[in-house]
């Protein structure tokens, strides 16, 4: 493998530091006061060039961290695009074996520090599949080191990783990819292309679903802390399992997978599928800054998510093309008022997506009825398709475009789906000021964006 040029970025460092000074100082208020923020960085949409690629022709050598279910199949997919696993890192060596088992030339890890730290001259890229509540810590430690991150949906915990993630990225000039591999399908770009040609007028009105946390959900909401702590399986480091969170008792109720509707570790139903569907209403109607935001739940618990919610989003004009734009999110079983147009044997389904323009709706990437779709005609294909969600990050690493998914496009719609996690905790109407990285008509609120880390697990910032 040929040296990588660090070069650029180490020159990037200084502006880095700058921004830190500015929006790291202002979280730093936010965690002791729930000030309003005085200054943040504003993410471009522009995203520049991969600093330090690696040539075409070669393997990208890719270190896992969380390497069970859902990092087991992110490795599996790049290895079958041609791509060397090197090293893989896991705090549950029990969840870890068919990683182990596939990939057995790798080194293998429980502290991901110690792995980034000892592996630093043989990894290219890191793939990070942790709990929700490990992102963040993973990714910038990995990019600060030069090193490219796939990172799994949802991008961050909190709304101010999400920033910093998006501002380091751009800093280290890495490629970057979220894991929400949707992102790459035929249907977004069909569908953006139906609403450019006017298919169902200007939309002002978008309605998104979900079955979770009830509907076949692998995971529970609305709990109680467990008052019993069993002994910690002798597979599994504790400690590490926790890392960022707040100390707690050891409890088979916190993992695996269920550590989702808690608060300290994932992001509830909303974090775990709307960025899954709330990319394509980005792409598909160039969103990008909240305006407000506010949420109507079932009964609120201190640890953990509600059972139902659905909160409302509101976006302003972008130019004459996109009014201003009202998005809403239902979960756990809650559905918008079935439209009119919808043919009797079709039903709205666990999930989906309904666009409603002045001339029309679709539902799904379609016309509603199926009539009105056959009989518009087909808009020319103007949008470039994707190879595959995998193969647009290797492609990325390797000097090529940007990612479907890069981290500045993520952290827009992480951003959005964190703010509504904001909401279900605040029950308040939420003014969302982007620019200054605050609440302006509920202050009090702000401390919602951050959170904080325990003692020896701070962020590398």
């Amino acid at each position: 493998m040929k040296t990588r040029n660090t070069t650029n970025m180490k020159n990037r460092n200084v502006s880095r530091r700058d921004f830190l000074g500015t929006t790291g100082a202002a979280v730093t208020a936010l965690a002791a006061g729930c000030q309003p923020v005085k200054s943040a960085t504003i993410m471009p949409r522009d995203v520049p060039p991969v600093s330090g690629h690696i040539p075409p022709g070669e393997r990208l050598r890719i270190a896992g961290v969380g390497v069970g279910g859902q990092g087991h199949g992110d490795l599996r997919d790049f290895a079958d695009l041609g791509q060397e696993i090197v090293a893989l890192c896991d705090v549950d060596w029990n969840r870890a074996v068919p990683s182990f088992l596939r990939f057995p030339k790798a080194t293998k890890y429980k502290d991901f520090r110690v792995m980034l730290e000892k592996e630093d001259k043989n990894i290219d890229a890191v793939v990070v599949a942790t709990p929700d509540h490990m992102h963040a810590a993973v990714s910038l430690m990995a990019m600060k080191m030069g090193k490219h991150v796939y990172c799994e949906k949802p991008l961050t915990h909190t709304v101010y990783e999400a920033r910093l993630m998006a501002q380091v990225a751009r800093e280290m000039g890495v490629a970057t990819q979220m894991g929400n591999q949707g992102q790459a399908s035929q249907e977004i770009r069909i569908a953006t292309e139906y609403i450019a040609a006017g298919a169902i007028g200007k939309v002002r009105e978008v309605h998104c679903w979900c079955d979770r946390p009830r509907g076949g959900s692998p995971w529970p909401q609305a709990m109680q802390r467990p008052a019993d702590s069993p002994p910690v399986p002798l597979y599994l480091d504790w400690d590490l399992w926790l890392g960022v969170a707040p100390e707690r008792p050891y409890h088979s109720d916190y993992l695996p997978f269920k550590w989702r509707g808690w608060l300290d570790f994932g992001t509830g139903a909303l974090g775990d599928i709307g960025c899954h569907s709330f990319h394509p209403i980005f792409k598909v109607l160039d969103l990008g800054k909240v305006q407000s935001v506010e949420a109507i739940t079932t009964e609120l618990h201190s640890d953990s998510y509600p059972l139902v919610s659905m909160i409302r989003y509101t976006f302003p004009a972008r130019g004459p093309k996109y009014p201003a734009v009202t998005l809403t999110w239902y979960d756990g079983m809650l559905r918008p008022f079935r439209p009119d147009e919808l043919e009797a044997e079709r039903n709205l389904g666990g999930n989906g997506t309904l666009y409603i323009g002045d001339d029309g709706k679709i539902f799904n990437h379609r016309i509603i009825p199926e009539t009105s779709h056959k009989a518009f005609p087909k808009p020319q294909e103007t949008l470039p398709r994707s190879p595959g969600h995998h193969l647009e990050f290797v492609e990325a690493c390797k000097g090529g475009p940007p990612a479907g998914a890069n981290f500045e496009f993520a952290a827009l719609v992480t951003e959005a789906v964190l703010l509504g996690n904001v909401a279900l905790k605040a029950q308040r109407h939420l003014e969302w000021d982007f620019d200054r990285f605050q609440f302006t008509n509920v202050p009090e609120t702000n401390c919602f964006l951050t959170k904080e880390y325990r003692k020896g697990w701070e962020l590398p910032i």
